[in-house]
């Protein structure tokens, strides 16, 4: 095949994955309450998912890092709300962290 072909068949892949991607992840966002203290672009309770992105994005373990708070909660890293831990198994929460981090 031509290198050209290759990029565009590889691209092609890497959007549909993304669209999946973000579409599981916001099922997830509903089914879990995320939505109840968080949203894209503004604080609610806690933080804007843009604002975690632009935290943790840089991170070498950000998405270990994700997953764990999401799974244990959190204190004090954003304010004095406590974010309790989560009802979600570990590819649940791997799919929101992966998701939180694409967002700019």
């Amino acid at each position: 095949m031509r290198p050209q072909v290759l990029f565009l068949a590889a691209a092609a892949a890497s959007l549909s994955n993304a669209a999946a991607l973000a579409a599981d992840a916001q099922q997830l966002l509903k089914d879990k309450a995320c939505l109840a203290c968080h949203i894209v672009d503004k604080k609610l309770v806690g933080p804007s998912y843009k604002e975690v992105a632009a935290k943790y994005r840089l991170r070498k373990d950000a998405e270990a890092y994700l997953v764990k708070k999401i799974k244990e909660g959190s204190t004090g890293v954003w304010g004095p709300v406590p974010m309790p831990p989560n009802a979600v198994n570990d590819g649940d929460a791997r799919t929101l962290a992966k998701y939180i981090l694409t967002i700019k």
